[in-house]
């Protein structure tokens, strides 16, 4: 039974973490800390994490690639409870990353042209603030680049008349794993839902 705050239909969650996978089926790498010294790690919401997880994945230099949600005030949510809306979560997906192989400018690059950020609470067809586009960052260097380069999109989008950036920017708070069967969804289910969409704009960053 989910139980909610009386003053504002929260859901409270609970203390004990929900169950997730320990280690990623395409790296083989751990799913959870300590990571290698020197590693960083952002986290990104574009909507559904299936297809945001695989898309990371596939980057040379991230390490390993984990589904979550995160931006809320529930504490370790479900699934469920996030797709009501309630918890203030949206999904994402943690990249840990190897900066001397792969830079923050080419991560926010693709965050930037795979997805739409101009939606509000949605991507495409989803609806509902938990596909609504974020950057939650972890160092002061991060929130910098991410502030920069949404900037620098926003005029590529001005200039072929797209819409306003909705994209929330923030240090992470905290992030909590998705349940073990979203964990590399893709990869266990190749023929699954993706609903990644961009909007056709390059983002001159990089």
């Amino acid at each position: 039974m989910t139980l909610f705050s009386k003053a504002n239909s929260t859901p409270l969650g609970r203390v004990t973490p929900i169950e997730t996978s320990s280690v990623h089926t395409v790296t083989g790498h751990s799913l959870h800390p300590p990571f290698p010294e020197g590693y960083e790690e952002i986290v990104l919401g574009m909507g559904c994490f299936w297809g945001v997880e695989r898309l990371f994945w596939q980057v040379p230099g991230v390490y390993v690639t984990a589904a979550g949600y995160a931006g809320g005030e529930t504490q370790n949510p479900t699934y469920q409870e996030t797709c009501t809306g309630q918890t203030g979560h949206t999904e994402v997906v943690r990249v840990v990353y190897d900066p001397s192989a792969t830079s923050l400018d080419t991560l926010l690059q693709i965050f930037w042209e795979q997805h739409d950020p101009t939606q509000g609470n949605r991507q495409g067809n989803d609806v509902g603030s938990q596909y609504r586009s974020a950057i939650f960052t972890t160092t002061d260097a991060q929130l910098i680049a991410a502030e920069k380069s949404a900037n620098t999109y926003q005029k590529a989008l001005d200039k072929a008349g797209r819409g306003a950036i909705t994209t929330e920017i923030k240090p992470l708070n905290t992030f909590y794993y998705a349940e073990a069967y979203h964990q590399q969804y893709l990869n266990k289910n190749p023929g699954g839902y993706c609903g990644l969409k961009g909007t056709g704009v390059t983002c001159p960053i990089g």
